[in-house]
């Protein structure tokens, strides 16, 4: 079987600023993959670089077995920060549904097919009702929940989140990773985050990025992975509120 996601021997960098050294990493269907690491050490510039949204300075990148522009289109991507007016008036069904529009679309009205995505977007992350709702009236779970079902309305194969769980309380990151678990059945998921108890309980394999890449396959987070990925920004406290938790050594 052809892995999802074949990424080697990567560099990246902003200007002078490098971004990511030397990095290679295999996904396979199925996984359910978390990235950790430091704010700006690059996780962010990994995902897009794997969509073809920023350039790499060196190595190469397949995603579905061809380049990251053209495999792209089997993907759904939740960058980190997305931001809305609240004065806006727009609807919770017509956010999900602008993740039907593409460049060569643009100006077609949308069809039957569309709108049936749409339903099935909002029916598996369980907000079908909420689906004339303002978007400004939600809360922040519910949101969140709005912009992955935008990312699931193309029906993809592989679904790519940026930090889903920032700002969000326990509770509802976890009702948040138990929805990613259940995708997960039939979806490859990728996703950067923080949040070390979800790791243990959720995940598959995971990874600790920081300019580079220290990734062994399992979701065994380890004391030397943590050293690795985090030694430059000075002494690391891993608090673990789940009782579930088994990453850690």
């Amino acid at each position: 079987m052809q892995p999802i996601v074949e990424v080697t021997g990567i560099s990246a960098a902003y200007g002078e600023t490098i971004a990511l050294r030397d990095v290679s990493l295999t996904i396979n269907e199925l996984d359910f993959i978390a990235l950790i690491g430091p704010n700006g050490g690059g996780k962010t510039t990994l995902l897009k670089a794997m969509l073809g949204l920023t350039p790499i300075r060196s190595g190469e990148i397949r995603l579905f077995g061809r380049t990251p522009r053209e495999g792209r289109i089997y993907a759904g991507y939740c960058p980190q920060r997305l931001t809305f007016d609240p004065a806006f008036p727009v609807s919770v069904r017509e956010v999900v549904r602008m993740g039907r529009l593409s460049p060569r679309r643009l100006w077609r009205r949308y069809s039957r097919e569309d709108e049936a995505a749409v339903d099935r977007a909002l029916e598996t992350v369980e907000i079908a009702a909420l689906a004339h709702r303002g978007l400004a009236e939600l809360s922040g779970g519910q949101v969140q929940r709005v912009f992955i079902a935008r990312a699931l309305v193309s029906e993809p194969r592989l679904l790519v989140l940026d930090e889903p769980a920032a700002h969000l309380d326990p509770r509802i990151s976890g009702s948040l990773f138990e929805l990613l678990r259940r995708l997960n059945e039939t979806l490859t998921i990728l996703i950067t985050t923080h949040d070390v108890g979800a790791i243990s309980s959720y995940i598959k394999t995971v990874g600790c990025v920081n300019q580079t890449l220290h990734y062994h396959g399992d979701k065994q987070l380890t004391a030397e992975m943590i050293h690795d990925a985090y030694h430059n920004h000075g002494p690391v406290d891993v608090i673990v509120h789940d009782v579930r938790s088994r990453t850690l050594k």
